[in-house]
């Protein structure tokens, strides 16, 4: 009797175990994550309640992941800010326009800061921003982006710290409401970290 119910015990036991086992093998690079605190980017604003009917990514800002090579590669147009997933997409939702914005001295050194809850070896950050006349009522794409980045931060695949700070020089003669496209693009996996802030320059 006791051989049996230890049998029970073990199976229910394993059957438990199997479903976490699979999470943690199929979820890959999922500790390396991370997102922009400083502009806030969209994400991190769902995270502080600053913007409400966030979906699942209010609980995990850091988990923006998608395919690297951006601008040639990477997410699909109008899915820019949620990297492809599907249930990140509020991300891509420009809600009339109306998302928070940070103000940010047009042609001025600014810092960026980045929250990653883990590191990972990284070839380079690198920072987009809309054309003038770009359209906030409208889904990203890469027509609404400059096709240069304004800033880009070499790490050569470093390991970078938990806390990442660049004094990066904004574009000037941009000024209103534009939003910067932030890239950290990983070392030695196929995927990048994507990260949509809204800012008005002045």
């Amino acid at each position: 009797m006791r051989n049996n119910r230890s049998k029970t015990v073990a199976g229910i036991i394993a059957v438990g175990v199997a479903p976490l086992a699979l999470v943690f093998a199929s979820s890959g690079s999922a500790l390396a994550h991370g997102y922009t605190q400083d502009p806030p980017s969209r994400s991190y604003q769902c995270k502080l309640g600053k913007v409400q009917n966030c979906g699942p990514i209010q609980w995990e800002p850091q988990s923006v992941e998608g395919p690297k090579g951006f601008p040639k590669a990477g997410p699909d147009d109008g899915k820019l800010c949620a990297a492809n997933h599907a249930d990140y997409s509020q991300l891509d939702d420009p809600r009339g326009g109306k998302w928070p914005a940070t103000d940010l001295p047009s042609g001025q050194k600014t810092k960026f800061t980045w929250t990653l809850t883990a590191a990972h070896a990284t070839t380079d950050f690198r920072y987009f921003i809309t054309k003038d006349g770009w359209d906030p009522t409208k889904p990203l794409t890469r027509a609404a982006l400059d096709p240069q980045p304004f800033a880009s931060v070499d790490y050569g695949g470093k390991q970078p710290p938990k806390t990442v700070d660049h004094d990066v020089q904004l574009p000037a003669g941009k000024t209103g409401r534009h939003l910067i496209y932030a890239v950290w693009d990983i070392a030695d996996t196929g995927n990048a970290f994507y990260s949509c802030a809204d800012v008005n320059l002045s």
